[in-house]
């Protein structure tokens, strides 16, 4: 991490965003909305945003426009969506890809990573039918690929990592606020090392 982000204080407002990252299955959209509720902020899922703006689903985008096109708009939805303050945000899995968008997320507010074994990511995703990168042949190598290449993203730009495994959402939730608030509450900067649970 930068020193920008090491020298932040505690009072600084732009540590009311809260950016939730993490692969497909790891609990962002289902625990950020549950932690907005808790923490009284208001709640964004970026695809759910695209696909409001855009009248269709995330797989007919990938379908017409193909990745490419999808990560482009992703990339104007979040430039968007990060500006506003007092927010949570349950971002893409493949948001982290681009460094513009890692820079956005790691400049505006708090990073958290739902971190999550591969078999759990699997067992939470394989009946869903609106995932398009899991639409081979062998989805779970698929899954293991995401994870081995953006693990590494996820936590280059996290604050706070929290290996989700079994635990119940309400758990999961009251953990981050926890983290947070030491985040916010410690020697006034971040650390060096992101918190992790788990």
């Amino acid at each position: 991490m930068d020193n920008s982000r090491q020298q932040r204080t505690a009072s600084e407002p732009i540590l009311e965003n809260i950016f939730l990252v993490g692969l497909m299955g790891a609990g962002k959209t289902s625990v950020g909305r549950l932690l907005a509720k808790h923490l009284g902020k208001d709640f964004h899922d970026c695809d759910q945003e695209i696909e409001r703006v855009t009248g269709v689903k995330v797989p007919v985008i990938f379908e017409i426009e193909g990745e490419a096109g999808f990560r482009a708009r992703e990339a104007r939805m979040l430039a968007e969506l990060v500006s506003r303050k007092n927010i949570v945000i349950a971002t893409g899995g493949g948001v982290v890809l681009s460094a513009t968008n890692r820079k956005l997320l790691a400049d505006n507010g708090i990073v958290v990573y739902l971190r999550a074994a591969t078999a759990d990511l699997w067992a939470r995703t394989r009946h869903n039918k609106n995932r398009p990168l899991l639409s081979t042949t062998d989805p779970f190598a698929k899954l293991e690929q995401l994870f081995a290449e953006r693990d590494p993203l996820y936590r280059e730009i996290a604050d706070i990592i929290i290996d989700t495994g079994s635990q119940g959402l309400g758990t999961l939730a009251h953990q981050l606020e926890r983290k947070i608030l030491q985040l916010k509450t410690g020697a006034g900067e971040r650390e060096d090392t992101p918190l992790r649970t788990g």
